[in-house]
């Protein structure tokens, strides 16, 4: 059943999970956990103050960044092991170990090689994007009929030409879903480097209200 183009179940679970936040906050069980209605209060004062404003700023800036960069490179190297068994056997159990690591262990690297600015927040962000891209590339480079590349190989396409004319558009699904999944990570990564490497952005504010 929908209602307004919204699930029912869902925006009941919603609702109840509301209801609950909101008792507990009330009845005062715990410090940690205040009432829903002051935490949207809070929130709708907040949005108004420049320091969020410059917070955004920071934080989107930073996230587009490493997710553009997280994106060019995890294309290029995803189709490149597609294509290439040698450097898929090279990369490719490093990419698993990089995807499946605790990211936020080499934040104390990125901080001695980078620096505390804004240029290892990006970093930071990209790494935790780029694994997951690189082998939903990968699996779809994969997929391609061969016969393709051969026709156009063929008719006197380039590796260049067949790189951008056949394996991107072969493989836009499958990269379009690591992309998706790789921009999740990345609010995970660009968060935690605000908060680990220099207090700006969200990560600022999480610190500020958190105190």
């Amino acid at each position: 059943m929908h209602l307004f183009g919204y699930r029912l179940p869902g925006m009941s679970s919603l609702l109840l999970w509301g209801a609950l936040w909101e008792f507990i906050g009330q009845a005062k069980v715990t410090f940690f956990i205040p009432p829903l209605s002051k935490v949207l209060s809070t929130l709708y004062e907040v949005l108004g103050t420049v320091a969020f404003q410059n917070a955004l700023k920071e934080t989107a800036y930073a996230f587009c960044s490493g997710v553009l960069y997280a994106v060019v490179i995890g294309i290029i190297v995803g189709i490149l092991m597609g294509k290439n068994r040698l450097i898929d056997e090279l990369l490719l159990p490093w990419v698993n170990v990089f995807l499946s690591a605790p990211l936020t262990a080499l934040v104390p690297v990125l901080m001695v090689l980078f620096g505390f600015g804004m240029k290892s927040i990006i970093i930071t962000t990209s790494l935790f994007a780029v694994w997951i891209i690189i082998l939903n590339t990968r699996a779809g480079v994969r997929q391609i009929n061969r016969s393709l590349v051969e026709m156009a190989t063929s008719f006197g396409a380039t590796p260049l030409k067949a790189f951008t004319k056949i394996y991107f558009w072969a493989a836009l699904p499958e990269i379009l879903g690591g992309v998706r999944i790789g921009i999740i990570r990345a609010v995970k990564g660009v968060i935690i480097g605000q908060l680990l490497i220099s207090i700006v952005g969200f990560g600022a504010l999480f610190e500020l209200y958190s105190a």
